[in-house]
């Protein structure tokens, strides 16, 4: 039998959950959008197509990377992603290799250009984010980037419990 305070507390806790639902699509649309990876682009001063750009971001930040894993997080199709990590190659952005673990999977890695590119756009986006986040109070914003942190480890972890056990991976 519940009492009545945990209803109040269920209660609250799954308006907040609602709300932090709603927070994230924002912030998840605002991200996607195609206008802001090419905002990007222009204030990194960068020449490069939209639709690349993304994966150039993934590959440097979480490369080596199997095409299939990069087509997974990306949301794309793997066999578009592999065309376009074919592009970030022709470029000299990207470098394919074996992968060590599995002899039939090629990762893409940062090549020396490639890193380079994505170094102007870590400073494009700090420019961008410190004029986000110049009205924060300094405490809070260490506090966001915490649990930004925990958040994302969390529901990585469990991510991929729903995934085998056929639940939804977003939305």
């Amino acid at each position: 039998m519940t009492t009545s305070t945990e209803s109040v507390q269920n209660t609250h806790m799954s308006e907040k959950l609602r709300e932090l639902h709603g927070a994230l699509i924002e912030i998840v649309s605002v991200m996607n959008r195609p206008q802001r990876d090419e905002q990007m682009v222009r204030e990194a001063g960068i020449s490069l197509d939209r639709a690349l750009f993304p994966l150039l971001v993934a590959v440097e930040r979480l490369g080596p990377i199997g095409v299939v894993e990069l087509a997974d997080r990306a949301g794309r199709d793997y066999t578009t992603v592999s065309r376009q990590v074919a592009k970030l190659e022709s470029l000299d952005l990207v470098e394919r290799r074996g992968s060590a673990a599995d002899r039939r999977v090629r990762e893409a890695i940062i090549s020396p250009k490639g890193k380079a590119m994505t170094d102007r756009v870590d400073v494009a986006r700090e420019r961008i984010g410190r004029a986000i986040f110049e009205r924060w109070d300094e405490h809070d914003f260490h506090e966001l980037v915490r649990l930004m942190r925990k958040f994302a480890e969390d529901i990585g972890g469990s991510a991929g419990e729903m995934q085998d056990e056929g639940g939804p991976q977003a939305g």
